[in-house]
This record gives structure tokens, sequence and C-alpha cells, in this order.
């Protein structure tokens, strides 16, 4: 009851906001919701001048950190929101105004345990940056041949010391969860109006954005990000991930090498520091591509003030709160859907989605596939660096309201980051296609992990798996024996050793089965490599 009264309060307030940004749209809401569409034109102002996602996102603004994340996250729900307002929701600047330099010692002293003058040789009172959950200011580390009274370092070993340090806002994690309470009631409260928002899975995407902001406010998180994507990508010289400071990071502070660099949509910078956009454009294709596919775990928030060109013109990412992970078969998936639309193989895109389950069994694979050609036709008669396969796939999510396919939300965030990185790549020359670029690579990855050779192996891994997990299945088979026995179902000595023996026979059928299974594999594999 408590709940209800606070977050009614609180749906007032939002009201209001949205009211007075044009942003409720009771004309909209009249054939969905009736009731909430008359209420909404209570609180509606009249002539506020721009788009409704433009509107949307100024009164999401004006009602503070949670709601700006929530918008970026809205941004990725183009099948939720529509086109326009998505494209708008993306253009959300995630900027509040910076809290005291003095909140920020204290937080860095209590998680570090040390005064400010033993962590850092100087520390930039102002901070450079100002976001929802954190602010960043430069400073400067001793190195150990600083304290052995070695001061003369030339400008390399200067760099090697500059350190950009982010603090997390003092009381951030009680406004948020105050507000993630709100936003799971108020999904619960959609579905309760209209149960065809079932679909959209409205509680799985407040899930996301509150698993998003906890990865967020724990630095140390974020940290082993940066760590793992530096290790993807060591030895490649052109993608250069920010080395941590772990003796200087915790839970509320992070330490990470500055980045010095020219952000990537400065273009006429970028020439004149004498690199060539068009390479640049490359290395972040390539890179994207890489995290994408290669990996599985990829940079989800590459927006230009997250993405530099270092002093050697190569790409250098900051900020690695929001990261996306993907398996090994929706990587699989994408690139077969990918080739499949920019090679015009209709028929080959719908029958990805249903192999992998992503369209229910019953639906019409026919039906479908003129509905993948309804999107990808278009896409034939345009210019390469007019395709936009983010937009693509988001119009793939979209369409397939009508054939049951349930939202994925692992590729919700990879939609959006596929938008954001066209958006860089237009930047640096809207001549060139990023996913053109990338095509070579695609199609290479899709020889070595889709050939012949790769799926042998993922057949005898499945093998391997199934004979691992023998072992288990008896002990359970044995365990719930004895429970029937002792508790639900009595059953006499006799008939238990019975069902155990034959349990026993079948195990070893099963196991000459698998390793007959198993050898065929290994002899396809000797013919295949052979």
């Amino acid at each position: 009851m408590i709940r209800t009264i606070r977050n009614l309060a609180r749906l007032v307030v939002i009201m209001r906001t949205l009211g007075r940004h044009d942003a409720l749209f009771p004309h909209e809401l009249r054939d969905v919701a009736p009731g909430i569409a008359g209420f909404a034109r209570l609180f509606s102002a009249k002539g506020v001048p721009g788009r409704p996602g433009q509107r949307i996102a100024a009164a999401l603004r004006d009602l503070g950190p949670s709601f700006i994340k929530l918008g970026q996250i809205l941004s990725t729900r183009s099948d939720l929101v529509g086109e326009a307002i998505a494209a708008d929701l993306a253009e959300l600047q995630d900027k509040l105004p910076p809290f005291p330099t003095s909140e920020a010692r204290r937080i860095i002293e209590a998680e570090l345990g040390r005064p400010l003058e033993e962590i850092y040789e100087s520390f930039d009172e102002k901070p450079v940056a100002a976001a929802s959950i954190a602010q960043v200011h430069f400073a400067v580390v001793a190195t150990r041949r600083d304290r052995d009274g070695e001061h003369d370092l030339d400008a390399d070993d200067r760099r090697s010391r500059e350190v950009a340090v982010k603090v997390l806002r003092p009381g951030i994690e009680l406004a948020f969860r105050q507000d993630l309470d709100l936003f799971r009631w108020l999904s619960e409260l959609a579905l309760w109006i209209q149960p065809r928002f079932k679909r959209l899975r409205p509680g799985e995407v407040v899930q996301i954005f509150a698993d998003t902001v906890k990865m967020e406010m724990d630095l140390r998180m974020e940290a082993s990000a940066a760590s793992e994507l530096a290790d993807n990508f060591r030895g490649d010289t052109a993608f250069n991930v920010p080395r941590v400071d772990w003796d200087r990071t915790s839970q509320r502070v992070l330490t990470l090498e500055r980045i010095r660099g020219i952000k990537v949509d400065e273009v006429d910078k970028i020439r004149a520091a004498g690199f060539d956009p068009d390479d640049v454009l490359a290395q972040a294709s390539s890179s994207f591509f890489n995290q994408v596919f290669r990996d599985g775990f990829f940079h989800a928030d590459l927006h230009p003030g997250n993405l530099f060109v270092n002093e050697d013109g190569h790409i250098a990412p900051v900020d690695f709160g929001i990261m996306g992970r993907l398996d090994r078969a929706t990587r699989y998936y994408l690139a077969d859907m990918l080739l499949g639309f920019l090679n015009g193989d209709y028929r080959r895109v719908a029958e990805v989605h249903f192999q992998a389950g992503y369209v229910p069994a019953h639906q019409n694979i026919e039906t479908f596939t003129q509905a993948c050609r309804a999107i990808g036709e278009p896409l034939l008669n345009k210019p390469l660096h007019e395709i936009s396969i983010g937009r693509l796939l988001a119009q793939l999510l979209a369409v397939t309201e009508q054939f049951e396919m349930e939202t994925q939300p692992q590729l919700l965030l990879l939609q959006k980051s596929m938008l954001t990185a066209e958006g860089v790549g237009r930047a640096l020359n809207p001549d060139i296609n990023m996913w053109e670029l990338a095509r070579p690579l695609i199609e290479d990855w899709m020889r070595e992990n889709r050939g012949p050779e790769s799926r042998v192996v993922d057949e005898l891994e499945s093998v391997l798996n199934a004979l691992r997990t023998l072992p288990r299945v008896m002990r359970e088979a044995e365990r719930a024996t004895r429970m029937m026995n002792e508790h639900g179902l009595p059953l006499h000595p006799a008939t238990i050793e019975i069902l155990l023996d034959g349990f026993v026979r079948k195990r070893r059928r099963t196991i000459w089965t698998l390793w007959t299974v198993t050898m065929a594999v290994a002899l396809a594999a000797l013919a295949v490599l052979t």
C-alpha cells in the first residue's frame, strides 16, 4: 500500500513534467488506454515546439538521472517507441551539473583509505565531465621513478603518469533504487492496462536497465570491462584501450590512463593532425566487427564523445560502463542474417530466424520470407553509403510482431550500438559504408566458424558435453528413486533393483551410441581435413 501511494505521488510529478513539455500525447493514447488519455489531457500544455522525441527527451532530462538513463535504453526500442522517437532519444546527452570537488575528494579518500595527496601527485579541482552517475577529474600519479627522486621526465614519461579519475555521485544508489522500484511498478501497470504489451517484455526491459545501472554503479566492474576489452585487443595497435590503475580503483573510484586525442567526429582536426579520415573509419569498422563477431563482447556506448583518435592516429575508446555480450549462437544468427540481406537472399534470412527459434515453428516461413523481402528490397536500390544495418535490424525487430517473435533483449543494445557506429562512420566519410568495409571480415569469419571444419568441432563438443552430463544424470536418477521409495511413491526393493538395472543397461547403450557418434564425427573430421 505504501509503495502504491509513493509511486502514485511520483507518477503525478512525472505526468506534470511530461505535460509541461507536451510529451503525454493524449490523442495517441486514446485507442490504447482511453482512461489514461483523458487524464493526460488535463496535464498537457499546448504549442510546445519540437518533434515528439525531442519533447520527450527534454522532459526526461528535467526528471533527473534515472530518467535520462531510461531514455537512453528506450532509444534502443524502436519497436516500442517508433523509429523517429528512438532516433531523438539517442541524442539524449547524459550531462548534469558537477557535484562539489570537496565531495569527490572525500569519496576518494574514504574508498582508497589515504589522503588524496598520497594517492595522486596532483588532482585537477575542476571536473572535465559530469554525468548522471559519476564525474571525471584529471590527475597525475607519482611513479616509482618519482619517489626515487628523479623528476627530470621526458614527454612520454609525463603522459604515462596522466590519469582520468571517475568518481560516483554521492547518494546515487538510493536515488536509482527508488526510481527502479517505480519503473517496475509502471511496467506491471502497463501489462495490467494493456496485456498485448507482454510481447514487448517491459518487465525485462526494466530488468536490463536495472542490471546496466547496477554495473555502472560499481566502478570495479567498469575497470574489469576495460581490462577484458584490452586483453581482446592485445597486440592490435589500431584499437587502444586505456590501462586500468588497479591500485587506485575501488567500487566508487576508477583510475584509468588518460587518453589524449581528437574526438572521432572532428574530421577537420583529424585531417589537420595529418591523419586520413578514411583510415580512421577502416580502423573503427574493423574494431567494431572484432568486438561483435570475434569476441562477442562490445563497447555499447561508442558515441563520438567516447571515441578518440589518439596521437598515433589510432582509435582509443573511453567510458566502459555499458558493455554488451553475444553468445556464439547469436553471432552466427547475425552473420547469416546480415549476409542474407546484403546478398538479397531473403529465404536464408527467414530460415535463420526459424533455426534460431526467434520465430515460432508454426508460423509460415514463406510469409516471413516475404516480410524480410519487404524490409531488404529497398536497400538494393540504394547506394551503399545510404544503407543502415542498424535501422534494418530495428525494422526487422519491429515487423516481427505479427509472427509472434518476442523481443530479443540481447539484440537491443547491439542495434543501438550499430546505429551509433554508423553515425560515426557517416561523420568520417558519408560516402563510405562501414559495413561494406567489414564485409570481407564477416565473410572470412563465416568461413572459419561456419565451414565444414568448424561444424565438425561443434558436433564433437556437443557429444563430449552429453558424455560429461551422464554421471550427473545417473546420480539424479538414483536420488529420485530413493526419494520416491522413502516419501512419495513406495517401491518394492525388487522393483527398485529392476529399475536401476534397466537404467544401467540404458546408460551403457547410450554411452556406446555416443562413442559411435564420436568416432563417426572424428572420421568425418579427418576426411574433411585431409
